[in-house]
């Protein structure tokens, strides 16, 4: 993938970020869909089979190489965070609205942070922990606890959000040094390998338009995967954390346009509120970075003069 010619590393990062949720939301649309047809967990295996056919043809003429990472315990990490996210949101999908898990799921954002701040020594200051905690705010407006979202089956894309935080985390300190394909591969086998396992346990043969569904996962989760990990290798984890936030709206249009779920009126407000804080984020932290910028170059012309 070619990266984005002319941006600062911040902008890149925040672009795959959305480019990612819009992806992977579109993959969990999908994902919905097929288990109304076929098993919650030959869905999964689809996704990451796909995944794992997809990398193996491309990487196939240097798969030593890529196969080679510094960090083997930390990819079995990633991956089984990876695998586990994936799973919980899948079988909270089936059984909750798209947009209602989503908006559980992106609370993963605040933990993200946190987690930048406590185990990366990323830096938390309050312009970025005001657009995080706005966000969250958002998240919660479409939630409203005490509605019919909360219940059992909330719990599932709660624990997705625990995994994906965790997995934002590993994948931040493991892209820094790794090749992205390495990190591709290594989440791809895992989940295959431990899915295949129990293949004939739940496999059933599918129609043609599920097959043609099942096998559109896997280049989703491909792709989607490939722009999470150029996301969090290109800039901080707390500045493009915010911004999966948009994969709500992404997941909202799904839901109308496949499954007749019109958002509320404190659905729309709750998006607004999330909106306005990723773009928020995104300003503050431009204008910031320009200014640094400015001052960079007129230190260095200060001491070139002397």
């Amino acid at each position: 993938m070619m990266p984005l010619r002319g941006a600062s590393a911040e902008t890149r990062g925040i672009l795959y970020m959305m480019m990612a949720v819009a992806t992977l939301a579109s993959m969990d649309a999908l994902a919905k869909l097929l288990s109304q047809h076929v098993d919650t967990l030959m869905v999964v295996w689809a996704r990451y089979a796909g995944q794992t056919l997809l990398v193996m043809a491309v990487v196939a003429p240097r798969l030593r190489q890529v196969a080679r990472t510094r960090y083997p315990g930390l990819q079995f990490l990633r991956s089984l965070l990876m695998l586990s996210a994936t799973s919980f949101f899948f079988f909270g999908i089936a059984r909750l609205g798209l947009a209602e898990s989503t908006a559980i799921v992106d609370i993963n954002p605040v933990l993200v942070t946190l987690g930048a701040t406590l185990f990366l020594g990323e830096r938390m200051g309050p312009r970025r922990a005001l657009g995080v905690l706005a966000g969250l705010v958002g998240a919660v407006i479409i939630i409203r606890p005490g509605g019919e979202v909360f219940s059992a089956a909330a719990l599932l894309p709660l624990g997705a959000a625990l995994s994906f935080a965790g997995y934002a985390l590993v994948t931040r300190f493991v892209g820094l040094d790794e090749d992205v394909w390495t990190s591709l591969l290594y989440s791809a086998l895992f989940g295959t390998a431990v899915l295949s396992l129990g293949l004939p346990l739940f496999f059933s043969v599918p129609g043609p338009w599920a097959i043609l569904g099942l096998t559109a996962m896997g280049a989703l989760g491909t792709l989607g995967q490939m722009l999470l990990i150029r996301a969090y290798s290109a800039a901080e984890a707390g500045l493009v954390a915010p911004f999966s936030y948009a994969g709500i709206l992404v997941a909202t249009f799904w839901g109308v346009v496949l499954f007749g779920d019109f958002p509320d009126f404190w659905t729309i407000a709750g998006m607004v509120v999330i909106v306005g804080s990723g773009i928020y984020v995104w300003h503050r932290e431009m204008k910031v970075a320009r200014r640094w910028a400015a001052l960079k170059v007129r230190a260095d012309a200060e001491a070139t003069q002397h």
